[in-house]
């Protein structure tokens, strides 16, 4: 018998009830698209990508408007602010830290989740999120994708492993939560590529782990390979097979936050078979219950 650790299970245990994640754009930009490393991003990514969010709106604003989105699914009063868009670190710190604190001191915020890059969190950073983490808790979201040097240089990740490295350990000093991004369907990666991922990031002292479908989107250049015939997207199966290796891999103190994502269906070409949210995830429970997997089914 296997176990899961779900990100609704650990919430659960935090907060007492179901809490709900608000995305947020605070209109940061990227060292990978302006100019500091590159202007073209990461290979996989879409400028257009984080679409739930309203970019550089009032926090409390958006976090109202968020509310009321997701006011039809579900009834809970507790919400994380979740900063999704690019990198939520990189930029005039003195703004940043204003709208950190505003969000963290609503009473409806339970917890800060904020997405950024490893070299992407300086000293200045780091005690502005040690004193938030003092308040409520603040989760570090880290976009890892791959240790594999030569998937590194592809997707024009811009940092060392040893970066990542460095970054948690700097995080977990100050007893932040960390919870590393992790793309499944990499071109060039085997099964094995992908384990030796996971033990990596176990390795390095991650909190939590986002398992993330490779998604090819329109204007990207990914999608340019795509055409030219560089590789194939995984198939449902061979997505859940690996899936599953990756669970089995991960200790149970690590909380599994994602298992497959979304991508917005406007700019998605492939895996179209990702774009049943519904029929993914049910498929996914149904090998659960297959595998005798306890602890929480998957939600997202």
């Amino acid at each position: 018998m296997g176990r899961y650790y779900s990100l609704n299970e650990y919430l659960k245990q935090q907060f007492d009830e179901k809490v709900y994640k608000l995305a947020l754009d605070i209109g940061c930009t990227c060292p990978n698209r302006d100019g500091t490393l590159d202007t073209r991003g990461c290979i996989f990514c879409h400028n257009g990508s984080s679409h739930f969010a309203e970019k550089g709106m009032d926090i409390d604003i958006q976090i109202e408007r968020a509310k009321e989105r997701v006011k039809s699914k579900t009834n809970t009063n507790k919400f994380i602010a979740y900063f999704q868009s690019f990198t939520n670190t990189y930029g005039d710190i003195e703004y940043l830290e204003s709208v950190f604190t505003t969000a963290i001191n609503r009473d409806d915020i339970v917890a800060l989740s904020i997405g950024t890059r490893p070299d992407c969190i300086g000293e200045d950073i780091l005690d502005i999120l040690e004193n938030l983490n003092k308040i409520k808790p603040v989760w570090i979201e880290l976009g890892f994708q791959s240790s594999k040097p030569e998937t590194v240089e592809y997707i024009r990740r811009g940092y060392e492993n040893s970066v990542y490295e460095k970054a948690v350990r700097e995080l977990k000093k100050r007893n932040i939560n960390v919870v590393t991004h992790i793309i499944i369907g990499l071109p060039g990666e085997t099964e094995t590529d992908i384990l030796n991922t996971i033990d990596f990031v176990v390795k390095s002292g991650t909190d939590g782990v986002k398992l993330q479908l490779l998604h090819i989107l329109k204007d990207t250049d990914l999608y340019e390979d795509y055409k030219k015939g560089v590789f194939n997207p995984l198939i449902m199966d061979e997505y859940i097979n690996i899936l599953f290796s990756c669970i089995e891999r991960i200790p149970e103190n690590i909380v599994i936050h994602r298992i497959t994502g979304d991508a917005p269906k406007k700019y998605l070409v492939e895996p179209l078979w990702s774009a049943d949210k519904k029929k993914v995830l049910n498929t996914i429970n149904k090998e659960m219950e297959k595998r005798n997997i306890i602890q929480g089914k998957c939600t997202e």
